[in-house]
């Protein structure tokens, strides 16, 4: 059966509610589920917890949503690139709960496997483990970090197939196939949609299992945080 949905709009709009819990798939601005994050920001749904490596940059991606004031709580393990967020942090505006990126991660793939929590080494002796229980194995400490399961997961690929099959494209692939597992409900939006069958199965990375709604995403520019380019070789000086 085809999971495509209209729009974005369509497809989050009986989804989405103040106060809930969205994991957004995407690294700085790199595969970003642009179209999705603008139908959150024009919705007008406020209280959000966002669970994402970072908040993008000011005015681009999740950084959107800081600027629309939607935004209670961040679960992430960078911030850096996004001034409003340090503004809003300061200010008490704004909840930050940071993750090592190996940490949420696992936080995040472990609620998609159904594993409530797990010890790490990650954090121990620092004010990562704050309140969190400690447990000794084989004479090592471990901290407990508790799984993420998010209301609703937003994901962005490079192909997918009408029933929800999804590859990604390079580097834009980083956190969206866990992100993917780790939703109630997870909604992607596909550069490219083909028919079932289109896609080789050896090739898939999130199967459609996990997709409940499927988007066509908008032909736009894939911007960049920082570009730092050197020459190439034929254009080098002598």
């Amino acid at each position: 059966m085809s999971k495509v949905v209209a729009s974005a709009a369509d497809a989050l709009g009986d989804l989405l509610r103040d106060g809930m819990v969205l994991a957004v798939g995407g690294f700085g601005l790199s595969g970003i589920p642009a179209d999705l994050i603008d139908a959150v920001r024009a919705s007008g749904v406020t209280g959000l917890t966002i669970v994402s490596n970072n908040m993008g940059v000011d005015g681009l991606g999740l950084g959107r949503l800081l600027d629309a004031g939607q935004v209670r709580k961040v679960i992430a393990s960078y911030v850096g690139e996004n001034k409003l967020f340090a503004e809003q942090l300061l200010a008490g505006q704004l909840e930050v709960e940071f993750s090592p990126q190996g940490t949420l991660a696992e936080r995040l793939r472990a609620g998609g496997a159904g594993i409530p929590a797990f010890y790490t080494k990650t954090g121990v002796g620092t004010l990562i483990a704050e309140g969190k229980p400690l447990a000794e194995f084989d004479g090592v400490t471990y901290l407990q970090e508790r799984a993420i399961i998010a209301d609703v997961a937003l994901v962005h690929a490079h192909l997918a197939d009408t029933e929800g099959n999804l590859v990604y494209r390079y580097t834009a692939r980083n956190f969206n196939p866990i992100v993917a597992t780790a939703g109630r409900i997870t909604v992607a939006e596909a550069e490219h949609i083909v028919p079932p069958g289109e896609i080789d199965p050896n090739h898939v990375v999130t199967p459609g299992v996990y997709v409940q709604r499927l988007v066509q995403a908008t032909d736009r520019t894939k911007n960049i945080e920082q570009r730092t380019v050197r020459p190439r070789p034929a254009q080098m000086p002598a």
